[in-house]
């Protein structure tokens, strides 16, 4: 089976393509299938903008696609940023520079208040275009610095303890981020659908 994951995010590709290890799964990032351009999320939820994601790749090719889109919300915050996690330090800002904005909304909060939940949908579309949704949520810790340096686009890996752990995403290994994280709860999710098929 094939399946277009729909991202150019390096880090994305590596995680969740160890989730499918031992399928007989092969998984193309959109550089990899040739397709231009990315899907827009400007839905107001998780869900949406994971489903617009996906769609956009099985739009162009009408082979399995899927997408996941994650939202980090942040107890002393109010729950920010939500779903505007990757962009709420504006539309171009780099990994550096949305945890450099992260670190400076909460410098007066104490490290015990800093408690953030994770939370992540993946959407897979068959050939036929069906939807599917798949969920995954952990919670944790941000901490007052960061103690290694982040994963490629992703600025809280640095930064985020989950709740049980001593160590960031950016400390763990693929195996260990993918056994807890969020992500990696929803695509075992995908998986388990997708190994049924391939049986």
């Amino acid at each position: 089976m094939e399946i277009i994951l729909s991202t150019r995010n390096p880090s994305k590709v590596v995680q969740i393509s160890a989730v499918f290890q031992g399928l007989p799964v092969v998984i193309f990032s959109l550089d990899d299938a040739g397709i231009l351009g990315e899907g827009i999320e400007d839905g107001e939820t998780l869900e949406e903008n994971s489903y617009k994601k996906a769609y956009f790749a099985w739009e162009q090719t009408r082979k399995w696609s899927m997408a996941d889109d994650t939202g980090l919300y942040i107890d002393a915050l109010g729950g920010e940023p939500g779903i505007k996690a990757a962009r709420w330090a504006g539309e171009a800002a780099t990994t550096d520079e949305i945890r450099a904005y992260t670190l400076q909304r909460l410098a007066h909060v104490p490290l015990e208040k800093r408690t953030a939940t994770f939370k992540t949908v993946a959407t897979l579309i068959s050939p036929t275009g069906e939807k599917y949704f798949f969920e995954g949520e952990v919670k944790g810790i941000l901490l007052t610095e960061p103690c290694t340096i982040a994963q490629p686009k992703m600025p809280y890996s640095s930064l985020f303890v989950p709740h049980g752990y001593t160590k960031t995403w950016a400390e763990m290994t693929t195996e260990e981020e993918n056994e807890i994280s969020h992500r990696g709860q929803a695509f075992r999710k995908v998986r388990e659908f997708v190994g049924i098929r391939c049986a």
